[in-house]
């Protein structure tokens, strides 16, 4: 008869590692208080013994659910695509799911909200959506005490959440320059939706650089949109319908700027020979665009994953108070911004 082999255990890797078993644990549970040659001797360790973390039974012994929660405006918009890859890559190794949901659906955005934070659902939320209400993430806005929670992308002004981001307006700076050193003198703006966090940042940006480059800001060479393609579409007809048009546009997201471009193009105006296009974001199809977009880009993986690591922090106690983390942008220019024509 065939000796059943005994399932290996906590034990069997710490004799392997030579450590006791609760920095085994430490090690599964919350590896950035351990030493890192401590850690490196563990996960080999785990390797060798070939141990399975039972993170079900785990999560039941502390009564959790296993699951975060990231509540993103418009699940359409390919922006998120590698944010949630970050967040999903760094929750996988500590034993946690990844959750998505849509708020997109205005009103019914805030009964989502508590949904998840009312009934148990996850043991943390990663917030993409800085036009939630406030109320919803008041203490007792739920039936049960609210999650850790961190905003990322956006912020709240005054709300004291843990947050993520890029800095808005220095990459609104850049994009505005970079035009400006190829010598446009006649500068506009596509922005993203009024109210938003963004948008302001972005708009405050693009007035200062023209400020700093000495030229004029026209209140009609700023655009409204709301970063879908659809309003880049809609700027570009407006663009067309004027008698004295800026030779170069910074468009506050790619989408808008691939619907501008398309649009433009359509009416038989060339890009960047007619007009200069700059976007932001540097999304997956910006430099398979027609020419190929100039843009500011963002750190969109690193966002996701610091932001995981914000909550998780969060949640095991190392992460305490609201620390903000800015990251860096840069432009990365492309063929859809050239010198003017003469």
């Amino acid at each position: 008869m065939t000796e059943m082999k005994r399932p290996v255990t906590i034990q069997d890797v710490a004799r392997e590692a030579g450590v006791s078993t609760a920095t085994v644990s430490r090690v599964m549970s919350n590896p950035g208080i351990v030493a890192a040659t401590t850690r490196a001797a563990v996960e080999e360790a785990i390797a060798r013994t070939g141990y399975a973390v039972h993170h079900s039974a785990r999560n039941l012994r502390r009564q959790r659910t296993g699951s975060i929660v990231a509540l993103v405006p418009n699940l359409a918009n390919p922006f998120f695509s590698q944010i949630l890859s970050g967040v999903s890559a760094t929750l996988s190794p500590r034993g946690y799911h990844l959750l998505i949901a849509d708020t997109q659906n205005g009103p019914q955005a805030g009964g989502q909200l508590l949904h998840y934070l009312g009934h148990g659902v996850a043991d943390g939320l990663i917030l993409f959506d800085g036009t939630v209400e406030r109320a919803h993430l008041a203490p007792g806005a739920g039936d049960r005490p609210l999650p850790p929670m961190v905003i990322a992308c956006e912020w709240m002004e005054g709300l004291a959440l843990p947050n993520v981001r890029v800095d808005n307006a220095a990459g609104a700076r850049l994009a505005v320059a970079h035009l400006a050193g190829l010598g446009h003198r006649r500068i506009g703006h596509i922005t993203g939706p009024a109210g938003n966090v963004l948008t302001e940042a972005r708009i405050a940006g693009t007035r200062a650089a023209l400020a700093q480059a000495g030229l004029e800001t026209r209140e009609a060479w700023f655009f409204a949109g709301d970063f879908s393609l659809d309003s880049g579409a809609f700027a570009a007809r407006e663009w067309l319908a004027m008698a004295e048009r800026p030779t170069a546009l910074f468009c506050a997201s790619d989408e808008m700027a691939a619907g501008f471009i398309g649009a433009v193009q359509a009416a038989g105006v060339e890009v960047p020979r007619d007009v200069s296009v700059v976007g932001f974001d540097n999304i997956e199809i910006a430099a398979h665009l027609t020419p190929p977009l100039s843009t500011v880009r963002q750190q969109r993986t690193t966002i996701g994953v610091e932001a995981a690591r914000m909550v998780l922090g969060c949640i095991d106690g190392t992460v305490t108070g609201a620390p903000e983390l800015v990251l860096p942008v840069e432009l990365i220019a492309r063929r859809s911004s050239a010198a003017p024509a003469a």
